[in-house]
């Protein structure tokens, strides 16, 4: 029983010491840098740093890069029910109906976005 581990306890000591490794060179051979008042402050390309560290974003734009996923994954998963429909078109009227009813799901909820006006850039 202990053998068939062993792939993989030998694969996780190589990952380890690898790591370790690595690191350890890095240590030993890496140049240790001098740090100063000056190399520590933020770098602002020669300009002197001014205003917030972070600006602030809209939500709308998070709740838009959300849709975009969430409709960009749609895609994905009709490349792989599109191959396997060609090859089985006529002989099985679930997938078609499966797929018309992921899709239907899809569009109710693109409706209700467009609704609630969350692709309008406008608001």
């Amino acid at each position: 029983m202990l053998s068939e581990y062993l792939p993989v306890l030998l694969h996780i000591v190589v990952a380890i010491g690898f790591a370790v490794s690595a690191l350890l060179v890095s240590v030993l051979l890496g140049k240790s840098g001098r740090t100063n008042r000056t190399k520590d402050t933020a770098y602002e390309c020669g300009m002197v740093p001014q205003g917030e560290a972070q600006p602030r974003f809209s939500v709308k734009f998070y709740l838009v890069a959300m849709l975009f996923i969430l409709f960009d994954l749609e895609i994905v998963f009709m490349y792989p029910w599109a191959v396997v429909y060609r090859e089985t078109i006529g002989a099985d009227k679930t997938i078609l109906w499966s797929m018309l009813s992921f899709v239907s799901i899809l569009m109710v909820g693109y409706v209700y976005a467009l609704k609630k006006g969350a692709l309008d850039w406008k608001n």
